[in-house]
């Protein structure tokens, strides 16, 4: 194992994460999937990226998603795929991946030899990733790695986002912390999305999350004026801390170099995807 500096792996993450998710913020899977009969924009999301599983039903999706209320899935899932297929529905994300990154970093960039390096370097962490308890990680680990390089990282990108994320719940459902408490206490953190999109995007109530803030108050890791105590801070920065230890595989793999190395190009590819409008700009707050 090569020792790694401190929290080297989440920062990587931090800005590899972005160059996929992106791609669900943009316009253009929803314009690929309408082409091919799924004319309910609601559905985008939970199509393109369940489509890694196959023709699954709401109750997988709602498990592994997490934080999406079961109502608005099973609204979606599975009559989509009555619709598309889940392989049609990986060929439109891959598509809308294309033209999300070459309109936001332009095809110089994409075609640039740093975005072979990131993809190599991408790759190369993933390869120590486990599909053991992983059930979104290991979905798309079967899938095909694209040849274009900017695809290849964005793949890789998907891989490193899902094996954390995976992850990350195991530390979630051990705090005790139910979806809409996981929701209400990152964003509480300042580090989450705004409630503004959590009650637009995973179809909770104001009520309910009204409903998890009190739970959070009772349990003493919620202030009244909504802030995070002490306790909710330091719950917060465990949480944290048990998904870094269970996501360093990938980044003790890749060494410190290469952890350094791919931390430098990802931040300057999400950078140019930030300042391109990747993303909005009152997705994360608290309020």
């Amino acid at each position: 194992m090569t020792s790694l500096p401190e929290r080297a792996g989440r920062r990587c993450h931090a800005v590899v994460n972005p160059f996929h998710s992106t791609v669900y913020f943009q316009r253009d899977i929803g314009r690929e999937l309408e082409r091919l009969g799924v004319e309910d924009r609601g559905a985008d999301y939970f199509v393109s990226r369940a489509a890694a599983f196959g023709r699954v039903g709401a109750g997988t999706v709602t498990a592994t998603f997490f934080n999406f209320k079961h109502d608005l899935v099973a609204r979606h899932l599975p009559a989509a795929w009555d619709v598309i297929s889940p392989d049609d529905a990986l060929a439109a994300r891959l598509r809308a991946a294309d033209s999300v990154l070459r309109r936001l970093l332009g095809d110089d960039a994409v075609s640039s030899k740093e975005m072979a390096e990131a993809a190599e370097l991408a790759l190369r962490a993933t390869e120590a990733c486990s599909r053991a308890a992983r059930p979104l990680y290991a979905a798309h680990a079967d899938l095909p790695v694209p040849d274009a390089p900017h695809l290849a990282y964005w793949h890789a990108a998907t891989l490193l986002r899902e094996h954390r994320g995976d992850g990350h719940l195991m530390t979630i459902l051990g705090a005790g912390l139910d979806p809409v408490e996981a929701l209400a206490s990152h964003t509480a953190s300042g580090r989450g999305m705004s409630p503004t999109w959590i009650l637009r995007s995973r179809g909770w109530s104001a009520d309910e999350w009204a409903a998890a803030q009190e739970r959070l108050r009772e349990r003493g890791l919620l202030a009244a004026d909504g802030e995070l105590t002490p306790a909710g801070t330091e719950l917060r920065k465990a949480l944290e801390d048990e998904t870094d230890r269970l996501d360093r595989a990938p980044y003790e793999h890749l060494g410190a170099a290469g952890v350094a190395r791919l931390t430098e190009l990802a931040e300057a590819f999400t950078g140019a995807v930030i300042a391109a409008g990747g993303f909005p700009a009152d997705l994360i707050g608290k309020r």
